[in-house]
């Protein structure tokens, strides 16, 4: 199984910029995605484009693969998956790092952060109020309708086992919303991660 590690949208930065060079060294076969034509609306629409063409010229069409997606990429994963089983490549299991929960339906990066997020009344939501401004979790600027534009919709996600790697703090509550639909949650510091998710991963790929 190849893991494809998919990056935050808009070329923001990666939480764990050694993974794709790390994650061989325990045995997982892996396939870097670069971000890019994602720089004007429909945001997410360019991104899964974009990132299905690249997995197309990068991984063979009979490959079994793994979605890893960090940060803002993980809400796009489902719609990223739908292309490759449109293109008859089987994806045999998703993987978020640090990143929010697709949702059902057609939510905007604003609703999913705002639903996800354990700010109480009144509070910033993080990502979400942030990028009011044009600002985001990472602190990097954001294009005006970035958070605020409709996701792709996928109706039958997931349609393969799902994992969780915690590596921030902040995401923590998010890894629990993880544990509560059941998928398999590992947590590590940045340093660890490759181990961690190369452990993840062959767990997904027993169920």
């Amino acid at each position: 199984m190849i893991a494809v590690l998919l990056p935050p949208p808009l070329g923001m930065t990666r939480s764990l910029p050694d993974l794709p060079d790390r994650l061989p060294d325990h045995g997982v076969p892996t396939a870097r995605i670069d971000g890019g034509a994602d720089d004007r609306p429909p945001y997410a629409g360019r991104y899964v484009a974009h990132a299905s063409l690249e997995i197309n010229a990068a991984v063979a069409a009979d490959a079994r693969i793994a979605l890893v997606a960090e940060g803002d990429a993980g809400p796009l994963v489902g719609a990223v998956g739908a292309a490759q089983r449109a293109a008859h490549r089987p994806v045999l299991g998703y993987v978020l790092v640090d990143a929010f929960l697709p949702q059902p339906g057609s939510p905007t990066l604003a609703e999913i952060t705002a639903a996800q997020a354990p700010a109480g009344p009144g509070e910033p939501t993080g990502a979400g109020a942030e990028s009011e401004a044009g600002v985001g979790a990472s602190g990097e600027a954001e294009p005006p309708g970035y958070r605020t534009e409709h996701l792709p919709m996928v109706s039958d996600w997931p349609d393969a086992p799902c994992g969780y790697l915690l590596t921030r703090p902040d995401r923590a509550h998010v890894a629990h919303l993880a544990r509560m639909r059941g998928w398999a949650v590992r947590e590590a510091a940045p340093e660890a991660a490759p181990a961690a998710l190369a452990d993840l991963l062959s767990e997904l790929r027993g169920t």
